[in-house]
């Protein structure tokens, strides 16, 4: 048998490559176990905030002009019209004699909100969104005049100005309107300078409190016992379910910043409450993990009366000498009584996938679900807590 022949080399390659597949199945196989152990833990700057590093709302007041005809009226809008004569007065123009005949439509009031985030230096420039207050019907193309921004101290921290852009638009006819969006709402990029700075001084702190955005007591614990050991001392403790107090190490003197940035990164793995939320508007149904139910049993039937009427017209035929057109009412009337719906027995202990299976071969719908789960929480035999928005 020669070289070439392949029933002389099919024996000595099938095992190798094999192996070769078995090999990358492997691998594959400890990536994904790999990734989904790390999935099931989140950093701690995923699920908690730290004490005084927050942002700081702001809210002004001001007038955008160069509208094309689709700002306020100024005889409805009393407080447009002032505004307007208060800033023309400080540029050095006086119309109060004229303001009768004061009829602009280009010009607007609107509320001007930004959030300055923390840490923001003096020159920083920040988005703001503007809104109309009055009876204006479109801001495109608007140009926000200089608004000052104050916080919830009374103290201007950054100014507004410059050209407002819309997601939305209006075109009218004399039979029809369309409106897409929000016209009367816009945002202006960069439109903000930050003037004054939020003191909060970091290198002096001796203690940082990490807050808890879901508070509970398993997760503080959880977070405590994982910054210690990062730390290698007992510089944490939990102080509430949703505040954990770290104490700075000698080792991190005069370098809070850093302490902050090695804790964020750090990794546990939340617990969270049994709980059921429950949106009745929308149908919505959202079940946490560790939801439980005891042995009970579930059946839901429905009696449905549907009348439909299909009134048919009956007329003469053509050139017919007797005889009228006459409308002839037709009503089919249909009984469902649920009669394929049948009992069903749930297990104590039950998991969520397991209870959803139980109501989905009932044929129950969202709606039904909803008070399906009102009545096991009413009978005591959901090991949950069951919240209706």
């Amino acid at each position: 048998m020669t070289a070439n022949d392949p029933g002389r080399l099919r024996p000595a390659f099938v095992p190798i490559r094999q192996a070769i597949e078995l090999l990358a199945t492997l691998i594959l196989l400890a990536g994904l176990l790999a990734a989904s152990g790390a999935h099931a833990a989140s950093r701690i700057k995923d699920i908690a905030d730290f004490e005084g590093v927050r942002d700081n709302l702001l809210v002004g007041y001001g007038l955008a002009v160069g509208l094309n005809g689709t700002g306020d009226t100024l005889d409805s809008a009393v407080f447009t019209k002032q505004s307007l004569v208060g800033m023309l007065e400080r540029l050095g123009i006086n119309i109060r004699d004229q303001l009768a005949k004061l009829g602009s439509k280009n010009v607007a009031a609107v509320m001007v909100t930004a959030v300055i985030p923390p840490f923001s230096r003096q020159g920083t420039r920040i988005d703001v969104t503007v809104s109309a207050l009055g009876d204006a019907k479109d801001l495109r193309g608007g140009t926000l005049l200089v608004t000052p921004l104050i916080g919830a101290d009374g103290e201007v921290y950054a100014v507004a100005q410059g050209q407002v852009a819309t997601g939305g638009f209006t075109a009218q006819g004399q039979a029809q309107t369309v409106t897409k969006g929000v016209p009367t709402s816009g945002r202006i990029a960069n439109g903000a300078v930050v003037e004054r700075e939020v003191g909060y001084d970091l290198g002096t702190l001796r203690a940082v409190h990490v807050a808890l955005r879901n508070p509970d007591f398993t997760t503080a614990r959880r977070v405590a016992q994982a910054i210690n050991a990062f730390l290698g001392t007992p510089a944490a403790r939990m102080s509430d379910p949703g505040t954990i107090r770290v104490t700075v190490p000698q080792s991190y003197a005069g370098d809070v910043a850093g302490l902050m940035t090695d804790i964020e990164q750090l990794t546990v793995e939340p617990d969270q409450v049994a709980r059921v939320v429950i949106d009745e508007n929308s149908g919505i149904i959202v079940m946490g993990e560790n939801v439980r139910i005891s042995t009970i049993a579930i059946a839901q039937g429905n009696l449905t009366i549907r009348v439909t009427e299909t009134p048919q017209v009956s007329q003469p035929g053509p050139f017919a000498q007797v005889g009228e057109t006459v409308t002839v009412p037709r009503t089919q009337i249909e009984v469902q009584e649920g009669a394929d719906r049948r009992l069903a027995v749930v297990e104590t202990g039950v998991t969520l996938q397991e209870l959803v299976n139980s109501l989905n071969a009932l044929g129950v719908g969202p709606r039904d679900m909803i008070s399906i789960l009102q009545a096991i929480k009413a009978a005591g035999a959901m090991q949950a807590e069951l919240q209706v928005m």
